[in-house]
């Protein structure tokens, strides 16, 4: 009878991965440890090690253990063996980052730069990423992809804008954007990448409700550690749901949205711009500051209570603003509670721990861990 060995090599690809992601997740072990971690026999560990190191996707580091006889050898991965690009598209500005294999960002970079369906723009984009990689002595060969976090909806398969009327751009695809970037491109919703960045790097949070309060207001459902889409790949559009009849108007044509109540540039206009200026200022006690502070809690109160009321679940505050919120927690959580039928406390609000660059952060993500399920 003829064996089946795709039993065997599935065994085999399995114990591989295993081996690589314990050494990833505990930073620095050695090989008995790993025998005992995973209840695999010296033999496989042992060759499976051998061969790692080998290929370069582990290196030795140090040795582990004092109990009076040989230290044994400390194993992490190579975190520099691949890395991974982001990109941040707003109508005035670029962000640029890496991220290596344990998800750490080890370049960043924001620069002002508008907007355009140009060539122009495209070339920059290229220059951006090779200049990142110059200044970081990465390889081509190193590189896994470009991630794109843009204000607009995107297709399932990542690669075209279906809507988008934030920078006029629908119908704009990751070919056209990485034209001058040689490596796989993929575009992300920003929202979706700044909720993926934040429940990525906080092992604690499994279903979330993440509200990106950036110039533009986006959300994202995650459950279970992965973006909910929806059918049509619009889920979490909390930045179009009318918080007051008839109200402000909105770019989408529609009246009283959220976006025209709490996008990031309502606070940052009044210091031409500049978001970390308002705060200071509002920390200075400047009353104009102080007033737009109090107005804008108020409109993020009611939204938040509504998404509350929908998912029943932690809602993060994310995006430009997020990364400001953690000492004005007791005020908004205040405003939340007041609002809430059934509880007596707003636990539940909590700021992002992500604070650079989530979005660019969120976009380049997937393709490390991506390399993470097929080693």
């Amino acid at each position: 009878m003829k064996k089946d060995t795709s039993i065997f090599q599935n065994l085999k690809e399995e114990n591989r991965n295993r081996i690589y992601n314990t050494i990833r997740e505990k930073k620095c072990i050695s090989g008995p440890a790993l025998i005992y971690e995973l209840k695999l026999s010296r033999p496989t560990v042992t060759q499976n090690i051998n061969e790692l190191l080998e290929e370069g996707l582990i290196c030795e580091n140090g040795t582990i253990g004092n109990t009076g006889g040989r230290r044994a050898r400390g194993y992490s991965i190579s975190e520099m063996f691949q890395i991974a690009a982001g990109l941040d598209i707003t109508r005035n500005h670029i962000t640029v980052l890496l991220v290596n294999l344990n998800g750490e960002i080890i370049y960043e970079k924001r620069i002002r730069y508008p907007f355009s369906i140009t060539d122009e723009y495209k070339k920059k984009l290229g220059e951006l990423i090779s200049e990142a990689m110059e200044e970081k002595a990465i390889h081509e060969e190193q590189m896994l992809g470009v991630g794109i976090a843009v204000p607009g909806l995107v297709t399932k398969d990542y690669r075209t804008i279906f809507y988008g009327k934030i920078l006029d751009f629908k119908g704009m695809t990751a070919e056209e954007f990485g034209k001058y970037i040689p490596f796989p491109c993929r575009l992300y919703n920003d929202a979706d990448a700044g909720g993926y960045a934040e429940i990525s790097q906080n092992s604690e949070l499994k279903d979330a409700f993440y509200i990106s309060l950036s110039n533009n207001i986006g959300g994202s459902i995650l459950i279970d550690h992965k973006v909910y889409h929806g059918e049509g790949q619009r889920s979490g559009e909390v930045g179009h749901m009318t918080l007051i009849p008839n109200g402000r108007e909105c770019y989408c044509g529609k009246r009283g949205c959220f976006e025209t109540y709490c996008n990031a540039s309502i606070l940052s206009d009044v210091c031409d711009g500049n978001l970390q200026d308002f705060f200071q200022k509002l920390e200075q006690g400047d009353r104009e500051c102080m007033e737009l502070w109090r107005d804008y809690l108020y409109y993020l109160s009611i939204a938040v209570n509504n998404v509350r009321m929908l998912f029943d679940c932690k809602v993060i505050l994310g995006g430009y603003v997020g990364a400001y919120m953690s000492d004005y927690m007791h005020q908004i959580r205040t405003l939340a509670r007041e609002r809430n039928t059934f509880e007596t406390n707003a636990d539940f609000l909590q700021p992002c721990q992500v604070k650079r660059e989530a979005l660019a952060l969120g976009s380049a993500l997937p393709f490390i861990h991506e390399f993470w399920e097929k080693v």
